[in-house]
């Protein structure tokens, strides 16, 4: 029986506190993501925000040389 990862919001909610903590749109931030070789459109980094989706290793890699945080802050408040 194949088994879906399970969403998390608490990783949705890191993620926005992380922008917001830089004064980022999403779109801003989307577009610096893309400048870094992330292919990435704003409607699913919404994705990402809201827990529809889950974040790419990729995009987590580049978000945290971006934000210059340690992994602890995607995934504080996680149990």
């Amino acid at each position: 029986m194949e088994q879906k990862l399970r969403r998390d919001r608490c990783m949705g909610d890191n993620l926005r506190r992380l922008r917001m903590e830089q004064e980022l749109s999403q779109e801003k931030l989307c577009a610096e993501l893309q400048r870094r070789g992330c292919d990435i459109g704003r409607t699913t980094y919404a994705k990402y925000e809201s827990g529809e989706l889950n974040i790419r290793v990729s995009v987590l890699l580049e978000l945290r040389k971006l934000y210059g945080c340690s992994y602890d802050e995607f995934f504080a408040g996680l149990s």
